[in-house]
């Protein structure tokens, strides 16, 4: 296991974050005419160059509250300080918010924080705001049982996102990263990701199948021999998880990595904050370019994190 794993994790995913922000809603016809090959300023969102999103942001509140132990009440209050407070934005300013995350976060705070976050749970509450910021919980959650990280990765979903769909998306990423940590190549923790995730749905009946077949590109088939006109890359949580898997097992660097998931279009940051987490710890943090580390809003805040994070779950000295 490389040592820097979890500040390459970190530092992944917000580059690849910051990398997006200044496309996001752009088509990917545009950016196949006008690719995204380094840091951008302004754009989508006006914002300076290195400006990271809500995905990042509400990704550091998870892992600020898991360097105090696993708590969803301090999670979720974490959550509603970064929404009215600003804690953990780049700019002291929140410009980019879903809106079932929105939902979830203002229903907390008109019942005055008196329970955790509880995000809607029918088919139309599926976008993909707990599969972008659920990355840290990997190293929570890596060694106990798969039953029990099931479980966790369900309540730590479902603060936002409660429908099965989003939850199963954030346990196939998870285990996925799990493979990836315990030091497989890429393809192999996928083939071993379909088998530990199919052998569980199997086992335990979670869900219909109607739901289940909703995964069949990425449980049955192999995402990554899909052409690029067949992955989407939208707002919605399975075509997220769909894109950012794809786009690891199509690439060979961090770089190539996060780049190939913005210039797919549409929900630039979010697929490469996804696809960034991983491939930042897969890579390992020499291989992400010092240019974009060094124009990373609050940088020294971010490492300054990934080593509270390291000095709680001990994955690196």
């Amino acid at each position: 296991m490389k040592n820097n794993c979890i500040t390459s994790t970190f530092i992944g995913l917000a580059v690849g974050d910051a990398l997006g922000v200044p496309v996001e809603f752009r088509s990917r016809e545009s950016l196949r005419q006008n690719p995204v090959v380094d840091m951008r300023s302004f754009g989508t969102h006006e914002q300076p160059k290195g400006t990271w999103s809500d995905d990042s942001s509400l990704t550091f509140c998870l892992a600020e509250s898991l360097c105090n132990g696993y708590d969803l009440k301090d999670i979720s209050i974490k959550f509603a300080q970064w929404y009215s407070e600003l804690i953990w934005t780049p700019h002291g300013k929140v410009f980019d918010i879903g809106n079932t995350t929105r939902r979830a976060i203002e229903e907390f705070i008109r019942n005055n924080k008196t329970r955790t976050l509880f995000g809607g749970s029918s088919e139309y509450d599926n976008g993909n705001g707990s599969l972008m910021r659920i990355s840290p919980l990997v190293y929570y959650i890596k060694d106990v049982s798969i039953e029990k990280r099931f479980d966790i990765i369900k309540d730590i979903s479902k603060l936002t996102h409660g429908h099965i769909r989003s939850i199963i998306s954030c346990f196939i990423y998870l285990e996925f990263f799990i493979e990836v940590i315990n030091g497989q190549k890429l393809k192999d923790a996928y083939d071993k990701m379909k088998i530990t995730v199919n052998n569980f749905l199997l086992a335990n009946p979670i869900c219909s199948q109607k739901e289940i077949d909703i995964f069949n590109r990425v449980l049955t088939s192999d995402i990554e021999t899909f052409k690029e006109d067949e992955i989407k890359s939208g707002g919605y949580v399975v075509h997220t998880l769909e894109a950012s898997l794809w786009c690891l097992l199509n690439t060979n660097s961090y770089s190539e990595a996060v780049l190939k998931a913005m210039n797919l279009g549409d929900d630039t940051d979010t697929t490469a904050t996804v696809v960034g987490a991983i491939a930042g710890m897969h890579y390992g943090l020499t291989e992400i370019p010092k240019e974009w580390i060094e124009s990373l809003a609050r940088k020294e805040d971010i490492f300054n994190l990934s080593n509270q994070f390291v000095q709680k779950y001990g994955y690196e000295s």
